[in-house]
């Protein structure tokens, strides 16, 4: 049974392009369904979080976070009543964006790019699911709901900032205004509770597997981590219940337990603002000028220690920014070269070279290539090109 807040099929604002209705899927499945077999959830396989996709087949991958965040969501919006397959549907597209080697390659991409608009791993991701995945006779893109879309966007909260030429969207990047100048997905105001769903999940599902790869890659230690807060209690609670136990089965019980904590305090948390809101539609939660989803305080100031820890001993361990340093100048070289010889792009990305007007609709069509690159064809794309 959906809440009265959650968004329901019946009352989509639709899609920017008119279709006959499915029947028998609504349409938030086949928004879900559209992601999971687009080009660019596959390519998610050979993208990672935080180490380069050959350093070890156990490391998470873009995909394998997708899928554990749409997990995570689904279990927390049936138990809050909002709409499983919407949630679903934003928590599998919120990574399609990503850039190969991670936000290390974004950050690389976002600096070559601040000349021709700037890049955002949330406005790439609607840029692909609104225009560069081109499968369907009748229109670019997946043609996803409003709903879907909005929450792609601004699943974060509003994405609007001070300064630049509009002010109903500030200084944002290219493919945010430019798809919102065509379909209005009212930037300034927060998502509704099945994005804010979605981002949440996005929080403890990478709090928790952080932990563990760093755990694998031998970055930490367990005696380390057990110093901070809801771990070590974790890890007590398991050797209470299990004394001597193996040492991978300890881990994994432990950070099960991180897992069921964080899950537990949203819930807990939410249903005491969603009671206290008491919304009656789901437009009432994106007008509520504040996340109605979220940790309590004093979890997210956990949270905030645990963040800070992987910070220092795992994101910027020396083996991570020796990696980093490496997969950065991939980007700085290969941008430019593309730039520079446009005839060393594919075939398929000639015509959208054609019509290009000047430097910057160029450089916009090399940055969507580059950022459509998983990290081992950046890597043998550089290898091939430069040496």
């Amino acid at each position: 049974m959906l809440a009265t807040f959650a968004c329901t099929p019946a009352e989509t604002r639709g899609r920017l392009f008119a279709e006959d209705e499915s029947a028998f899927r609504s349409p938030f499945q086949r928004d879900r369904d559209r992601i999971i077999h687009s080009s660019a959830f596959r390519r998610l396989k050979h993208k990672t979080q935080v180490f380069v996709e050959h350093e070890g087949d156990y490391y998470r991958t873009r995909l394998t976070h997708s899928i554990e965040v749409a997990q995570v969501a689904r279990t927390i919006a049936g138990a809050l009543g909002f709409n499983e397959y919407l949630t679903e549907a934003v928590a599998l597209a919120h990574d399609l964006g990503h850039t190969p080697f991670g936000h290390t390659g974004e950050d690389a991409l976002d600096a070559l790019m601040k000349p021709y608009g700037g890049f955002d791993h949330n406005a790439q991701a609607l840029k692909i699911v609104t225009s560069l995945e081109r499968h369907y006779a009748e229109w670019d893109g997946l043609n996803l709901t409003w709903e879907t879309l909005e929450g792609i966007a601004k699943h974060n909260g509003p994405v609007t900032r001070p300064g630049g030429d509009d002010p109903a969207t500030g200084d944002l990047p290219f493919a945010l205004t430019d798809y919102n100048a065509r379909h209005d997905l009212e930037l300034h105001t927060h998502a509704g509770g099945e994005a804010q769903v979605a981002a949440l999940a996005d929080d403890i599902a990478y709090n928790n597997h952080d932990l563990h790869d760093g755990l694998r890659a031998g970055l930490f230690t367990v005696d380390e981590i057990r110093a901070l807060p809801i771990v070590g209690p974790a890890f007590a609670a398991v050797d209470t219940k299990y004394p001597g136990l193996e040492e991978s089965r300890r881990r994994h019980e432990a950070l099960r337990r991180v897992f069921g904590v964080m899950v537990e305090d949203v819930l807990v948390t939410s249903r005491r603002h969603l009671q206290a809101l008491n919304p009656a539609s789901a437009q009432a939660i994106r007008d509520a000028g504040a996340p109605v989803i979220r940790f309590s305080d004093h979890l997210w100031r956990d949270l905030q220690q645990i963040r800070a820890f992987l910070f220092a001993r795992m994101y910027r361990a020396p083996a991570v920014l020796e990696m980093r340093q490496r997969v950065t100048k991939v980007i700085e070289e290969l941008f430019p070269l593309f730039l520079a010889d446009t005839t060393l792009l594919p075939p398929e990305w000639r015509e959208d070279v054609a019509r290009a007007r000047d430097e910057i609709a160029l450089a916009r069509i090399v940055g969507d290539y580059i950022a459509g690159m998983t990290d081992r064809f950046a890597l043998e794309t550089h290898a091939r090109l430069l040496g």
